[in-house]
């Protein structure tokens, strides 16, 4: 399998109404960034923060708000969601504890390492370990050592049968924020071939094996797993 281009999936999908889409899931984020929060709370007050993937930048914009000193780099190849993300960072008079880079990880200039760094629904989509265990170490080496990553990716056991009833109740939800038959159909497919959805004893290995100390799992929303960890 090759790895799919995620500026070419979200340019494609209409990023200027991607947060529109999903407002009727609010809940399943604000969960998630409720949680975050909590664990980065000890942070230093002045802490630098690395959101890689950051897309239309919801957990950028609810860090910024709640801890008003950090310092965000936000990283996402998407021109099109990063505009958005920029837009509303300065909506909400943010934007200048922010950086905005368009581009991947490896060509983020050199700076001075990261307290934390969140990946959230992104490392889901390089379908090669090698290339995720890759991803995860690049992020690793960013941040300073013993500093907090907050990952969360769709995970399961896709052979089970626990997970075929689960993804019943996963496509439930999202017809009740109005997707239509022909959207869910597409996320069966997506979901066998173009997410790597992993039980998440393979997530788990993935990010020690990509620097990072034993994760410990906070949350489980449906199918989306969040898990901390420290970089080793």
């Amino acid at each position: 399998m090759q790895n799919h281009d995620p500026q070419a999936i979200f340019d494609q999908k209409h990023a200027a109404g991607y947060d529109q889409r999903w407002a009727k899931l609010a809940p399943l984020r604000d969960a998630l960034h409720l949680f975050i929060g909590a664990v980065l709370s000890d942070l230093k007050a002045d802490a630098r923060v690395l959101c890689v993937g950051v897309g239309t930048g919801s957990e950028l914009i609810y860090l910024t708000q709640r801890f008003p000193r950090w310092h965000f780099t936000a990283v996402e190849p998407s021109t099109a969601m990063l505009d958005v993300c920029r837009r509303k960072a300065e909506e909400c008079g943010v934007s200048d504890r922010c950086v905005f880079h368009a581009g991947y990880l490896d060509s983020l200039p050199p700076s001075d390492t990261f307290d934390a760094a969140t990946s959230l629904l992104v490392s889901q989509f390089v379908l090669d370990r090698q290339a995720r265990v890759g991803f995860f170490r690049a992020i690793a080496n960013r941040l300073h050592p013993r500093a907090f990553l907050i990952n969360a990716d769709l995970t399961a056991d896709t052979s089970s049968a626990e997970y075929q009833s689960l993804l019943e109740v996963w496509l439930r939800i999202m017809k009740s924020a109005d997707f239509t038959p022909e959207d869910l159909d597409r996320l069966r497919t997506a979901y066998s071939r173009d997410v790597a959805v992993l039980p998440a004893n393979e997530v788990r290995a993935i990010l020690t094996a990509g620097g990072f100390g034993d994760p410990v799992q906070f949350l489980q929303t449906g199918l989306i797993h969040a898990w901390y960890t420290r970089r080793a």
